[in-house]
């Protein structure tokens, strides 16, 4: 291999690691859209997150669970429901229902993605 031609493939590498560096990355975008229809709540003194998505509110429980509620008609505000979990309100005043029982979720705050490292 010549010199010539290590110098032109060591200058094409450099050129496309410019390149790819100048791309944004389309995942990180995604992500912070997600996170302005997301919001971080206390329920029942634990973190709760909902996710609003598309007719869905998708919600991460204190225990991990993951819960999905579909949107359903309301005159005012939201309501969201799977048939045993009802989510409603407006989003800085949410309850969520279960078996009859309404309990306030407090604190709700919009979702802060943590910082990259």
């Amino acid at each position: 291999m010549s010199a010539l031609s290590a110098s032109c493939r060591l200058t094409t590498i450099a050129l496309c690691l410019i390149v790819l560096a100048a791309c944004e990355n389309p995942l990180k975008k995604q992500e912070e859209e997600a996170s302005k229809n997301t919001f971080a709540c206390q329920y029942n003194g634990e973190r709760l997150v909902v996710r609003f998505a598309d007719g869905e509110a998708r919600m991460l429980m204190p225990d991990a669970q993951r819960v999905t509620l579909y949107q359903v008609p309301v005159a005012s505000g939201v309501r969201y429901t799977n048939g045993v979990i009802e989510l409603r309100g407006k989003v800085s005043e949410l309850q969520i229902v279960r078996e009859g029982v309404a309990t306030s979720l407090k604190d709700c705050e919009p979702y802060a993605m943590p910082a990259s490292r």
